[in-house]
């Protein structure tokens, strides 16, 4: 019998939706080209909000404000035995760096609209990609304040 605790990649997602198209990263994994929000890992001593805004910034070199939460999605990835737990944030796009480099593995970023992002032969990095945008679509919002960091390194800002 194993003691070993399930735990599953803590991951924030940003959408952001500008003229009817969503920003995207397209991203090179294990050889296959795929479609993503920026999104990535939480990091340790890191609130959430401050994730997201790293994350999107490093794969788009776009800044981001977060105003709300569209929602809390937990996937078990088929095969691997992983389960990722995202948090994806809607919001506004900020200054643009166009001399940043992005991070390693993002190919470019586009921006798509909903139907393009449906199309089959679009690749999406897993099935989170749509049911953040079909959420924020339907509306969902969830106020930021809903969120606590507890600990003096944890505090947004």
């Amino acid at each position: 019998m194993t003691d070993a605790i399930w735990k599953p990649h803590a991951t924030v997602a940003a959408i952001i939706e500008q003229d009817g198209r969503f920003l995207m990263v397209e991203e090179a994994i294990a050889g296959e080209r795929v479609y993503n929000q920026p999104a990535g890992h939480l990091d340790p001593g890191e609130s959430l909000i401050d994730a997201v805004i790293r994350e999107t910034r490093e794969e788009s070199a776009w800044g981001f404000q977060p105003d709300a939460l569209t929602g809390i999605y937990l996937w078990h990835q088929p095969g691997s035995g992983r389960s990722f737990l995202r948090f994806a944030f809607c919001g506004e796009h900020r200054d643009f760096d166009a001399g940043q480099a992005l991070d390693d593995g993002i190919v470019r970023t586009v921006w798509l609209t909903p139907a393009q992002l449906r199309d089959a032969g679009l690749r999406l990095r897993s099935p989170l990609v749509m049911s953040c945008i079909d959420d924020y679509l339907a509306g969902k919002r969830y106020p930021l304040d809903m969120l606590h960091a507890i600990g003096p390194h944890l505090q947004h800002g």
